[in-house]
């Protein structure tokens, strides 16, 4: 297939876009900056959209993976409202340009988030959970609305709902090595809020059999079938590189310094199982905190 990705430079834009074109799929990213190459990139702005909308004719599928980072810096009104705008405003100018086409893609793959059903505590949510409350919750939920006119004209969608992607080469595990190979890591707030996660193998590896699958669509948890508490998490990764966690990180120092963020992605407790593709048969790479992590550490 002739496939364009948004957000081909970041973390699992850029496993998702290897992952394509190793299977023999043409990948055309969707770019920020002036094309330079006309059959492999298309110009577009989340702002603005796609600047000549007739350069996805052709196209026979896309993932949409562009975002703001929501872990940039603290919430301040504005950079929500750039969080918020990247994600929603993006996504409904991309929908637009592929309303406009003579042909559309069978199929449009939206990144979304666990975010969506906010923070729940040590309940167990799936696809069929509601929407919770919270900035995240609003926001994905926007986001997955930006596709609807996508769906209701005949367009296979799907609404993927990453948790923390594991990786040692960018996201959230890359930030902690550092301080956990200083022996400084520790448990975060009460340590019992639960952490959704998947690793990056299994992130790309969701994208492309949601495209390759006829059965996916609508919102999809990418997430391992494991969720682990934040407590478990830190001693799997202080096992995995030989060092003591016993520096922990008080609840009221975060919301010191990071504020309504510090709740949102660190305190908040969001237990999730990836139901739908364990129903469609996706098999995982990676299931057990204890291995992926050791794994990553020692592989990359």
């Amino acid at each position: 297939m002739r496939i364009l990705v948004s957000g081909a430079r970041g973390l699992i834009g850029a496993a998702t876009a290897d992952s394509l074109a190793a299977e023999g799929h043409e990948v055309v990213r969707l770019v920020r900056r002036t094309s330079t190459n006309s059959s492999a990139e298309i110009e577009w702005s989340p702002e603005t959209g796609v600047a000549r909308p007739g350069e996805l004719e052709g196209i026979d599928a896309i993932v949409h993976l562009a975002g703001e980072s929501i872990a940039g810096g603290r919430w301040t009104v504005a950079r929500k409202n750039s969080i918020r705008d990247s994600r929603v405003i993006g996504t409904s100018k991309l929908v637009e340009a592929v309303l406009s086409l003579k042909r559309m893609p069978s199929v449009f793959l939206c990144a979304s988030a666990i975010g969506y059903y906010g923070d729940c505590g040590e309940a167990v949510v799936d696809e069929s959970s509601p929407a919770g409350r919270g900035f995240l919750a609003e926001v994905c939920q926007a986001w997955e609305g930006a596709t609807a006119p996508l769906a209701a004209g005949g367009v296979r969608v799907v609404n993927l709902r990453f948790g923390v992607v594991l990786s040692a080469r960018g996201g959230a595990l890359q930030k902690m090595l550092v301080p956990f190979r200083l022996g400084l890591g520790g448990v975060v707030g009460s340590g019992r809020q639960y952490m959704s996660w998947v690793s990056l193998d299994d992130a790309a590896g969701a994208v492309t059999f949601g495209l390759s699958n006829d059965r996916v669509r609508g919102p999809v948890n990418v997430v391992a079938p494991r969720a682990v508490t934040n407590t478990e998490f830190t001693r799997a990764l202080g096992r995995a590189l030989k060092r003591p966690t016993v520096f922990p990180l008080p609840a009221f120092a975060l919301r010191l310094a990071l504020g309504e963020m510090a709740d949102a992605l660190l305190l908040g407790s969001t237990r999730v199982t990836p139901r739908r593709l364990l129903d469609l048969g996706y098999v995982f790479k990676h299931t057990e905190i204890n291995e992926t992590l050791q794994s990553l550490v020692t592989h990359g």
